[in-house]
């Protein structure tokens, strides 16, 4: 989002150039997409950008309540508030839009057969993300209703934001997502392993895309034709595992196979490993296996639910030099934890070096949940997973 303020600046000063000039016409507004710099060859700096994604936005029935306001209105911003500045301050935040958004309509619920708020929509959008990931195991939970009006939900209110992962025709499914920062253009791919044994609606085998080999290798063909860099989303994996499945292995060989640059996973709600692959050729991938839950209230109990309550931040920085290759420059995970107070904005996510030994203590889950859950297990399982990933900065107590 950080991008735009860069490019209104840019008009402005075209604009003031343009007016010195006696008798000169404004130009027209340049879009986005087309505003290229300049830069001499003895002058060249290398141009970076920033992307940064959490994992699964998962909406139980107490996320939901927690955005309900006594007048009966709806209103997520709490969930970001703490998170806000460096999702804005991204060139590129994606987020996993776990559950379906289409409103009180179709009928508001919590685990197992998701719907959320369309509200939820507009906290997202304010937070500042840029793409939106729709290809879960609930994406049909609400079916091809539910997928219609959350899609035109966000197209109607939040054109600029890019939904990834579903369609509601043949050539909406066959487009590629690309997003455009600071010269270099990034496309994103969104898969998902399944949709709980709902099937799609009859001759709509598009409306969510689904991690088929034949459309992953023909995908990442056309992204690495448009695109400087290629980032594959997938959901898969093994539900609460904190290690990566079989299957999460041998999507990675096709993955590389194919030239994904980055690969960063959601769905085992709980946080995986990062690691670098690379080809005989020397091409690397560096892949995040689980981000785990962004935001999670599960109304399960018992010792180790609260690892549910840990995520991740994806943070990395690619770069293109002066011979026009595109690098990943640094990659970092920053950890998170899902706090509850209970009540109206009762819930939101902290990094976890703004959290504290007393938060870990007021966390409701602790008593009402998992008795496990303190500062130190938090501390003790980012460290153990995350491991050399975690950022070099890092916060009091580990």
């Amino acid at each position: 989002m950080k991008t735009t303020i860069k490019l209104v600046c840019l008009i402005l000063l075209l604009t003031c150039l343009g007016a010195c000039a006696a008798g000169a016409d404004c130009p027209p507004e340049p879009q986005p997409e087309t505003i290229r710099a300049e830069t001499p060859a003895d002058e060249f700096d290398d141009e970076e950008v920033t992307i940064v994604m959490v994992g699964d936005l998962l909406m139980h029935r107490l996320v939901q309540e927690s955005g309900k306001a006594p007048d009966g209105s709806y209103d997520f911003s709490h969930l970001f508030t703490c998170v806000r500045d460096e999702i804005s301050s991204a060139d590129i935040a994606i987020i996993n839009q776990e559950t379906p958004l289409a409103g009180e309509g179709l009928g508001l619920s919590g685990y197992p057969m998701f719907n959320a708020p369309q509200q939820v929509a507009d906290a997202v959008a304010e937070a500042g993300f840029d793409v939106v990931l729709q290809a879960t195991n609930h994406t049909l939970d609400r079916g091809e209703e539910g997928v219609r009006i959350c899609r035109e939900y966000w197209a109607e209110y939040y054109p600029n934001v890019r939904i990834v992962g579903t369609a509601l025709t043949e050539q909406e499914a066959s487009k590629i997502c690309i997003v455009e920062r600071s010269g270099l253009r990034v496309a994103v791919l969104n898969y998902t392993y399944g949709t709980n044994g709902i099937s799609p609606p009859a001759g709509m085998p598009y409306i969510v895309s689904l991690l088929d080999e034949e459309k992953v290798r023909a995908d990442t063909a056309r992204a690495r034709e448009l695109a400087d860099f290629v980032v594959i989303c997938p959901h898969w994996g093994a539900e609460y595992l904190h290690e990566p499945s079989e299957e999460q292995k041998h999507w990675c060989r096709i993955f590389l196979e194919c030239g994904a640059d980055l690969v960063i996973g959601t769905h085992p709600h709980v946080i995986q490993p990062v690691k670098w692959f690379s080809r005989d050729d020397g091409h690397k991938m560096l892949v995040y296996f689980s981000l785990g839950n962004f935001v999670n209230s599960t109304a399960e109990r018992g010792a180790g639910v609260c690892s549910r309550m840990l995520g991740g931040m994806a943070k990395i920085t690619i770069e293109k030099d002066e011979e026009g290759i595109v690098t990943i420059k640094d990659a970092c995970v920053v950890p998170l934890v899902t706090h509850l107070t209970g009540g109206y904005a009762g819930i939101t996510v902290y990094p976890f070096s703004d959290y504290s030994e007393a938060l870990a203590v007021a966390n409701s889950f602790v008593r009402e949940r998992d008795p496990l859950f303190s500062y130190a297990y938090c501390r003790d399982l980012f460290t153990d997973v995350f491991g050399e990933f975690l950022p070099q900065a890092e916060p009091p107590g580990f």
